[in-house]
């Protein structure tokens, strides 16, 4: 799968991309992850990609042409393909997304920075506009790593063998997650305190231990 991400800080991905799990995938040709830098589809010499809004505001916005371009030449090549936005105003980003994403062969996600970008990049360019919560960032940079993360681990091959995801997947496509220990059994982190891993899970008992999952698992969907 490819992730082509359109920002002004590419080396925020960069640092990032360079790390764990998402790092090997890409050394293995599983993902592939381009980052553009939006000031290289300025039209102009001193590479502007922000103006004053119309209206008058505080803030700078990011402009359309640069966003419009970046996007153009990646839309060149015919693959499913979704476009993403992220804006607070848009749906919240949930596990079903993602699985609905890692069916994709490309996603394009346009980070946006300063006090806003040109509402017709929602309107014309994206094809899904997503918000990670309720509250305002100062870009969509951490949510583009976000959508990165979720959607990648998905990929078969990025974190390890296909079936173990499987076990951990609902059929209605939701995640499940559920407590976890390692050693040692019992914790004492000071006297009296006794940190203890629960029972089951020492029992060998894979009906039980199968149970209490399922009893203490929540379905993030």
């Amino acid at each position: 799968m490819i992730f082509d991400v359109i920002t002004l800080f590419p080396e925020v991905f960069r640092t990032y991309f360079k790390q764990s799990l998402i790092k090997k995938a890409c050394k293995k040709k599983v993902l592939k992850i381009n980052i553009l830098d939006l000031r290289d589809f300025s039209s102009d010499k001193h590479k502007t990609v922000d103006d004053k809004p119309f209206g008058g505001g505080r803030g700078m916005v990011l402009k359309l042409e640069p966003i419009y371009k970046a996007v153009r030449s990646l839309r060149k090549q015919k693959r499913k393909t979704k476009v993403i936005f992220f804006t607070p105003r848009g749906k919240k980003f949930n596990q079903k997304m993602a699985t609905k994403f890692a069916k994709l062969d490309r996603l394009i996600l346009i980070s946006g920075r300063y006090e806003g970008v040109d509402e017709r990049v929602a309107k014309y360019i994206a094809d899904e506009k997503i918000s990670i919560g309720d509250y305002v960032l100062m870009g969509g940079d951490l949510p583009a790593l976000t959508v990165i993360e979720t959607v990648a681990r998905l990929i078969p091959g990025v974190i390890g063998k296909s079936e173990l995801l499987k076990q951990r997947i609902t059929k209605k496509k939701g995640f499940i997650e559920y407590p976890q220990y390692t050693r040692p059994e019992v914790f004492e982190p000071q006297k009296g305190a006794r940190w203890r891993v629960p029972k089951v899970l020492l029992s060998g008992d894979h009906k039980k231990i199968e149970q209490w999952r399922e009893k203490h698992s929540r379905i993030i969907e």
